[in-house]
């Protein structure tokens, strides 16, 4: 049984191909049980966010996991799958382990140490858990990456000292008008965790008025009464615009919910007033044309790099510390997953070398006659001793790999080169788990 890991993130894909492999929570079930169907997947999880699609695949054949990765994807973004091969990634079991439980810690967030993404790490799990596409070895992949991360955090303090992509956005506002926000009246779209940071962010800042627009405008007025803001109609949008100076978008809608001729429209009335506008949401809310239009500065999500880069010394020292975490962690796991090949791996050998014992003692019994009990005992005692001194060498050493992130292809070796019946062995499976003594 292999784990590999097909997908893309913030530094190998731009937004605009992001933004065409995200999943919404409401569809993730059925794509979940697509994937499941294919040929070759026994267990699967989709981890999709707004700076990843990742899709976690436990499989007999490695090939046969890479192959169900990219067809998914490429049939999901309805994109070639030449096309979307220079954006992909592909991971084999040790390095899909450990890019998981660095994801989870927060390592390969564009934010280093975020804390956001633990939760996206838990809640895709949760969903395909509960969805019914998970096994035994992706339920305690994911549980322990969950655990690496809690420890992560816990243990080096990597996220105290880190900001968010709503910071981030803050920040870059202050950037654009000269690290002063007095006075500014800003529009917030959306009331979901980032758009609510974002606002709580503005107000620290000084930012005289905010507004808050969202479909739900129960949620709008919500997080406008918390903030001390003001909660306008989305279908109200354009009359808004040409009073604002910033708006900062954060939906979890699945297209474009401000046009160009929408802000074109209310660039009109602005006269030369600029505006600015930072969209970090994938898929974005924003119009790409936008950008074209004068006075207007449009950026996204991917755009927040450089801001990111401050207070980063502090999180690389954590991280540091964080990466020798996780290396046990990851250690731990493949001894886990060793075990659950290796003892029934041992068992399948020995039942079979008992079995072809005793069938050639009973032939050779019958070849020689009547025996005494005392030479039935020599002659059953000698085949035991044979059997058990030519596969002491190769338990030994199974034990031993079982220890090491090769241990699962030993094991699927002597598999295939014994013609082993260990799949489905749930007495094997049992006997691994108490080999751990309860660890788990």
């Amino acid at each position: 049984m292999f784990v590999v890991a097909v997908g893309l993130n913030h530094r190998t894909a731009p937004v605009e191909i992001r933004e065409q492999l995200t999943f919404t929570r409401h569809g993730l079930p059925a794509a979940l049980e697509r994937l499941h169907a294919a040929p070759g997947v026994d267990g699967c999880v989709i981890l999709s966010t707004c700076n990843r699609t990742e899709i976690y695949i436990s499989c007999q054949l490695e090939e046969n996991g890479y192959r169900a990765g990219f067809d998914f994807l490429s049939q999901s973004c309805q994109v070639d799958r030449k096309n979307l091969g220079c954006y992909l990634y592909t991971l084999n079991t040790h390095h899909a382990v450990r890019h998981l439980f660095r994801v989870a810690a927060g390592l390969d967030s564009m934010i280093l140490g975020e804390d956001q993404v633990l939760a996206q790490v838990a809640e895709a799990y949760e969903l395909a858990r509960s969805t019914g596409t998970t096994n035994n070895i992706l339920n305690t992949l994911w549980q322990q990456a969950i655990t690496t991360g809690k420890r992560v955090r816990t243990e080096t303090l990597i996220d105290r000292n880190t900001v968010s992509v709503s910071y981030a956005a803050v920040e870059l506002a202050r950037q654009v008008f000269h690290g002063d926000l007095k006075g500014r009246t800003v529009l917030v779209l959306g009331a979901g965790k980032m758009s609510t940071l974002a606002a709580r962010y503005l107000k620290d800042k000084g930012v005289t008025t905010v507004l808050v627009s969202n479909r739900s405008h129960d949620r709008a007025m919500a997080l406008a009464t918390a903030i001390g803001g003001r909660a306008v109609r989305l279908n109200a949008l354009e009359e808004y615009l040409s009073r604002v100076d910033i708006v900062i978008s954060c939906t979890a809608a699945s297209h474009y919910i401000l046009h160009r001729e929408q802000v074109a429209r209310a660039q009109r009335q602005r006269g030369d007033s600029p505006l600015m506008l930072i969209d970090i949401a994938v898929p974005r809310d924003i119009e790409p044309a936008v950008a074209d239009l004068p006075g207007v500065k449009l950026y996204d999500i991917d755009d927040l790099q450089q801001v990111v880069l401050a207070n980063l010394e502090e999180r690389q020292q954590a991280a540091r510390q964080a990466e020798g975490i996780i290396a046990a962690e990851v250690e731990t796991f493949f001894r886990w997953l060793g075990s659950q090949y290796v003892v029934p791996t041992i068992i399948a050998l020995k039942q079979k070398a008992e079995a072809i014992k005793d069938a050639e003692l009973a032939r050779a019994c019958n070849r020689l006659g009547p025996l005494t009990p005392r030479q039935q005992k020599i002659i059953a005692t000698l085949a035991g001793s044979i059997i058990n001194q030519f596969l002491h060498d190769a338990v030994v050493n199974l034990k031993q790999a079982a220890l090491t992130p090769r241990g699962h292809l030993y094991a699927e070796a002597l598999h295939e080169l014994f013609n082993l019946p260990v799949e489905g062995n749930q007495e094997g499976q049992e006997a691994a788990t108490a080999v751990e003594g309860g660890k788990r």
